[in-house]
């Protein structure tokens, strides 16, 4: 039996594998509300995202480790063998989610989880070098992200369905089982390597080793094992470094947005879990787009006869430009200025920013109350005592808990607007509710916009970076290289997940998106300084 593009279907599953990580993975931050509520009642919102954070990372030091181990272990036991330990045993992680009671278990198996899903990566990277010749690869790699942004935008949507009928617990077993049944196909259709694969055809055989350029260092055009240096050679190429240190900047921006995406729309805009669920996926639509746009315009570029060299920085240069003003701009999506040029009225853009009105918009008893139609007609216009006898804002004010100064704050910090019930200028803004729903829907949906286009340029960017190691190097070290890159992003990503729960306090992310246009600027540098010509490397001593 013979199948013709065999090596699409092997990208195909891999893609599909992105899909069911990312599902497993979001889970966590779409189901956080419900969970801080079911498993830490006592604490406000700033407490529950140090919980939160914490536990974030420790999963991403935990994948940080589990790159530079599973680097090894699919050069070791081969893609074919690597794939399956790896998505097994995240699977079963997902589903002892269901178990956890607390930060310490849900840092267990959060931590399981990281080391088993990071082994998509160098997987992935070790199965377009083996499977995809040069000019094909930044495409199929391209492929490959596409399922990580598509597993990103069903992600929320899946998650908020499951919502209505399951409780979070249930949900981390149905999604868990997903990976199980993934391994059926794979190890039916990837039976081996290209090199002996028997369903491979003998025109797509040539087709794929020819192309492999990195492989051939005697240039007799026949397949060799190519450049495969020791690891402390590695590490004394600058081009090795370059990979290292543009995957260290720029990979945390994805976890940036990955991470705290659901936890920026409930603290900034006051999204429930529902929400959130059918509105967070839409900036993994720019990135599945931009996963594709990279692909294809570097395999464009090539087949124009542009050198790799060439055309690797001109679509890294490019997707890094559209980044950087975007990292600029979310500052800005509820300024009055802006809002007034989306149809919003100034007034109720102001208001929407008030401390004493944000209390109430953003308090979980008023969750469900402030989009409630029939609520927003009832005090539309009111004056403050019609609102306060209103009796549906009565009940819920009641058993409404407001945000209280610890016993030992100073006079001068107890009088902080965050603190205690909203004043009566809080109360009385409610008579303009609708406006000011509408006012922070479309701050929400300009944010939403402007993440969908930062992950545009971001996707355009990693697909390229992440072939640099095959690039440079022969398949049997790309795992490697592949592998440290990865573990040095992830560490550069817990590092940044932990500093965004200090710099975040109260709801402000700039500090976060300012620091993702600097990692942004430091990849570029990496890229256009270590690695002054990407080609296929040669030993030290020739």
């Amino acid at each position: 039996m013979k199948l013709k593009g065999l090596r699409w279907w092997v990208v195909g599953l891999v893609a599909l594998a992105a899909v069911v990580n990312y599902i497993d993975r979001q889970a966590f931050g779409a189901l956080w509300p419900d969970i801080a509520k079911d498993l830490f009642p006592e604490m406000d919102k700033d407490g529950h995202k140090a919980i939160y954070g914490t536990i974030s990372t420790v999963f991403i030091l935990s994948y940080a480790g589990g790159q530079a181990l599973f680097g090894k272990i699919f050069d070791w036991i081969g893609t074919r063998l690597g794939f399956a330990l790896s998505i097994g045993v995240w699977s079963i992680a997902t589903i002892f989610h269901a178990l956890a009671q607390g930060l310490l278990s849900f840092s267990i198996f959060r931590s399981i989880l990281g080391i088993a899903e990071a082994g998509n990566w160098p997987g992935a990277a070790k199965a377009n070098a083996e499977w995809f010749p040069t000019k094909e690869r930044a495409l199929a790699q391209g492929i490959f992200n596409s399922g990580a942004a598509l597993g990103g935008i069903v992600a929320y949507p899946i998650i908020g369905l499951l919502s209505i009928y399951f409780a979070w617990k249930a949900i981390f077993i149905v999604v868990g089982t997903l990976g199980l049944l993934w391994l059926i196909p794979w190890l039916y259709i990837v039976k081996s390597g290209p090199k002996t694969h028997p369903w491979l055809t003998d025109n797509e055989k040539k087709y794929i080793l020819s192309g492999q350029l990195n492989q051939d260092l005697d240039e007799d055009s026949n397949y060799d094992d190519g450049y495969n240096p020791s690891n402390s050679e590695l590490f004394k190429r600058k081009e090795s470094w370059g990979v290292i240190i543009a995957s260290a900047a720029i990979d945390p921006i994805w976890w940036l947005f990955i991470v705290w995406i659901p936890i920026y729309l409930s603290e900034v805009f006051g999204m429930n879990v529902k929400e959130i669920a059918f509105s967070a996926w839409v900036p993994y639509v720019g990135a599945m787009i931009g996963a594709w746009f990279g692909g294809l315009l570097a395999q464009k570029k090539l087949n124009l006869g542009w050198t790799v060299d060439k055309t690797r920085k001109y679509v890294i240069t490019l997707g890094c430009l559209i980044m950087i003003p975007c990292f600029i701009l979310l500052k800005f999506p509820g300024a009055p200025k802006v809002l007034v040029v989306f149809g919003v009225e100034e007034s109720a853009a102001i208001t929407m920013a008030d401390p004493q009105v944000k209390k109430i918009m953003d308090n979980e008893a008023f969750k469900d109350l402030k989009t409630d139609k029939s609520f927003i007609e009832s005090v539309a216009g009111k004056s403050i005592d019609e609102i306060k006898s209103n009796s549906e804002f009565k009940t819920v004010y009641e058993t409404a808990a407001w945000k209280l100064p610890k016993a030992d704050a100073s006079k001068e910090e107890r009088l902080l607007p965050k603190y205690g019930p909203p004043s009566e200028s809080g109360i009385a803004a409610l008579g303009s509710l609708s406006e000011i729903n509408k006012a922070r829907n479309t701050a929400a949906l300009i944010a939403i916009v402007i993440m969908a286009i930062l992950l545009f340029g971001f996707q355009t960017v990693i697909g390229n970076v992440q072939t640099l190691p095959s690039d440079m190097y022969s398949g049997k070290i790309v795992g490697t290289l592949s592998g440290f890159a990865g573990m040095a992003a992830k560490l550069g990503a817990a590092g940044l997940t932990i500093l965004v729960t200090f710099i975040t306090t109260g709801g402000n992310y700039t500090p976060a998106f300012l620091i993702g246009g600097a990692l942004t600027i430091i990849a570029l540098l990496a890229v256009w300084i270590l690695c002054p010509k990407i080609e296929p490397l040669k030993p030290i001593n020739q």
